[in-house]
């Protein structure tokens, strides 16, 4: 078995970026060789002490950079950046494995969506990272999903950390005192994943409020039989059996008992008074097990790894 795999990281000193440094830093077989950014050539890699003369180079032209003896390149750009670099890395040499962050690839049916707990896919070399929102709402729904009847209503509300680094609307501390602010009303990017790869009748409206990291996903659901709330939580607790980083409980789950671990906490199942009204809650670090922690899973396999290797959790 191979032991040792090189890493590319492109684009890493993002919020994502610094998670997967994080991560590999106590990854048995991985080890990053270069790491590039557009703002910090020359800097030194906080967090990775596996070589601790790494620094950033310059995110320069795809044409520019380099990727010999390169394992895998991890792609955390924005959405839109990646097609270059990936065109220029298969010119390279095409046996490199490439996973994705952006949602430039969710819809492409050439590389493979890998949502790690719900997907099956033989492609190991093209993967798409699934986003943590929608990452969120299928795991609230395949458990379910062939009792579901009609549209799945979800409300959504994110740390400000999903709103990205760079200074926005969303991440304004100013716009964020006092506040939640609702954006992207219809045709979320992450509503149109969950359309593709778990269920295509749904709504999604996404909040973003004034603490850091963590996701809530609220789902309501209309079910095809009465089910009882236990029933429910069987269903789940069933599905996700054997799936170490999915924690199944009763209790309303909440964004400050998952911020900074890998896990996914669903719960909270409570069927209304008709017995076909279900609501569901999820909760999960959007930097963690929404992103990076995805990102060490589905490479953990395509290198035929143990899914958790390097995954750390309590």
């Amino acid at each position: 078995m191979k032991t040792k795999f090189n890493i590319a990281i492109l684009g890493g000193r993002g919020y994502v970026g610094q998670e997967i440094i994080k991560i590999i830093n106590n990854h048995p077989y991985f080890f990053i060789s270069d790491i590039y950014s557009k703002t910090s050539k020359g800097k030194l890699v906080d967090d990775y002490t596996k070589l601790k003369s790494l620094t950033y180079k310059l995110l320069d032209s795809p044409e520019k950079l380099d990727y010999k003896n390169i394992d895998i390149v991890i792609m955390a750009l924005s959405n839109n950046e990646s097609p270059d670099y990936v065109k220029s890395i298969e010119e390279y040499d095409p046996n490199i494995i490439i996973i994705d962050i952006s949602a430039d690839y969710r819809f492409d049916e050439r590389w493979a969506y890998k949502l790690p707990e719900l997907t099956v896919s033989d492609d190991k070399r093209r993967i798409s990272n699934p986003g943590c929102y929608a990452s969120a709402i299928q795991f609230s729904l395949f458990p379910i999903k062939h009792f579901i009847d009609g549209k799945v209503s979800c409300m959504g509300i994110s740390g400000y950390s999903g709103a990205g680094a760079t200074p926005n609307d969303k991440n304004n501390p100013i716009n964020l005192e006092d506040n939640i602010i609702p954006y992207s009303l219809s045709g979320h990017i992450h509503e149109k994943e969950v359309m593709k790869h778990c269920y295509k009748d749904i709504s999604f409206s996404p909040h973003v409020a004034n603490f850091f990291r963590g996701i809530l996903i609220t789902s309501h659901i209309k079910l095809t039989k009465k089910l009882s709330n236990s029933e429910i939580h069987n269903i789940y607790k069933s599905f996700y059996k054997g799936k170490e980083l999915i924690k199944v409980i009763k209790e309303i789950p909440m964004i400050n008992k998952v911020s900074n671990s890998h896990y996914v906490y669903i719960g909270g199942f409570e069927v209304d008074e008709s017995g076909y009204g279900l609501t569901v809650c999820c909760t999960l670090d959007n930097l963690l097990k929404g992103a990076a922690t995805q990102v060490i899973q589905n490479l953990n396999h395509a290198c035929n790894l143990d899914e958790l290797t390097g995954i750390n959790y309590e």
